[in-house]
């Protein structure tokens, strides 16, 4: 896709791309018959791949199943389609994409950090006093909670086992913040990183594989959090600048049969890789860095090879139209905060044991069904989530606030902007 350039009166979003629901300028009728042009909207393939990728992250951190992991590798997917939209952008100066990526960024950030650190200080916590991050440094890594260059501390255990939230919630909240970091870099880096693919595109495109395979096999071993974060930019920096050579239109010059062929490949190493290389949750992919950069690159290179480029959803997909639209526009909101929304099921669930009604049956019933209580309930939460701290995405955009942004037509015939 490539990117148009707009007046400033025009609500398009950073990426030249109108937002959800904004209706586009009326164009002279002279204009179309002399030059007709692709209409400019998103790419629908590609919002219902980050669609699928969210689902199948909430699903994973509530079940917990490894098997998700190979299935379809999530965050390399979400990491190409943020690399794609950041190559069509850095057509425009790069300080003013990198400022306002981070722009977009950083508000919704401030919110969650806001509540979990609420929570953290009145359950007890000390970061000046925490053995693992104590002392002064201890305070200055509370500033990764505003700007996320490096992993933000917390406590791995506060208050008890029979408090509202188990006492790990915060090493669960926090979580997630590893990809804003990671994006955040990535972010930063892709003036450099379109540099290079644009001059050396191979070896642009494989280089974070040989990283990986130095630094995620233990050759070269880097401690701390420093390790965790060379680490997490080599095993998806591949996907990254994967997503690069899809808009470049690299992948497209390779006869098909080829890159699916090496993609296989690639993805057969990573699976072998795996099968002796397990971790302490067996085949979860995220505990095996190697295996996780060769399946999720391979996976990826397949995905956007057959990259149908739709402007509306096809067919019986048509349906989930409004989701995939809504979960698009709230991205980070449902990341950041999907964590803590399904601890937040928890102390819902449990008081179902103390109604009077409750018989021995229906308390095992309730507690061989407790994973499936929490995934149907966790998505109402997700919903309430969005329309109290949803807006935000839009504010941190420079967009009129919407509650409720699924591209549904609203009053006046007109779709909501």
């Amino acid at each position: 896709m490539t990117e148009r350039h707009t007046a400033a009166t025009t609500p398009y979003d950073e990426t030249g791309t109108p937002p959800y629901g904004v209706p586009q300028q009326p164009v002279p009728e002279e204009a179309v018959t002399e030059a007709p042009a692709k209409k400019p909207g998103r790419d629908r393939y590609l919002d219902l791949l980050r669609t699928i990728a969210l689902v199948r992250v909430v699903v994973y951190h509530l079940f917990g199943w490894a098997w998700l992991t190979v299935l379809f590798p999530s965050m390399g997917v979400m990491f190409a389609l943020a690399g794609s939209l950041m190559a069509r952008s850095l057509k425009r100066p790069a300080l003013g994409v990198i400022r306002g990526r981070i722009r977009r960024l950083l508000p919704p950030l401030w919110a969650f950090s806001a509540v979990a650190l609420a929570l953290m200080f009145l359950g007890g916590w000390n970061p000046a006093k925490d053995p693992d991050h104590g002392g002064t440094w201890g305070l200055v890594e509370l500033l990764n909670y505003l700007i996320p260059i490096g992993a933000p501390p917390y406590p791995w255990s506060i208050g008890s086992q029979s408090g509202l939230l188990e006492n790990t919630w915060a090493v669960q909240a926090a979580g997630p913040l590893w990809y804003l970091r990671a994006y955040l870099w990535f972010v930063i880096a892709s003036p450099l990183l379109l540099w290079a693919f644009r001059r050396f595109p191979w070896p642009t495109l494989l280089a974070p594989l040989a990283l990986t395979a130095i630094v995620g096999t233990g050759v070269v071993t880097i401690p701390g959090e420093t390790g965790n974060a060379v680490t997490d930019f080599a095993v998806y920096g591949g996907c990254w600048v994967l997503g690069f050579a899809h808009h470049e239109g690299l992948l497209k010059k390779v006869p098909r049969y080829v890159s699916v062929s090496c993609a296989a490949l690639l993805m057969a190493f990573g699976i072998w890789w795996a099968s002796g290389h397990k971790g302490p949750d067996g085949w979860d992919l995220n505990d095996i860095p190697l295996a996780q950069a060769m399946w999720s690159f391979g996976f990826v290179v397949i995905l956007l090879q057959y990259s149908p480029s739709w402007q509306e959803l096809p067919g019986r997909l048509a349906k989930w139209d409004r989701l995939v639209t809504l979960s698009n526009n709230r991205a980070v909101t449902i990341y950041l905060w999907h964590n803590l929304l399904i601890m937040a099921t928890v102390p819902l669930i449990d008081r179902l044991y103390e109604l009077p009604f409750m018989t021995e049956g229906m308390v095992s019933a309730l507690d061989t069904t407790y994973n499936l209580w929490m995934f149907v309930l966790v998505w109402p939460l997700i919903g309430l989530t969005i329309l109290a701290l949803g807006w935000i995405e839009d504010v941190a955009a420079k967009r009129s606030p919407r509650l409720w942004p699924d591209g549904a037509k609203r009053a006046g015939g007109r779709r909501r902007g």
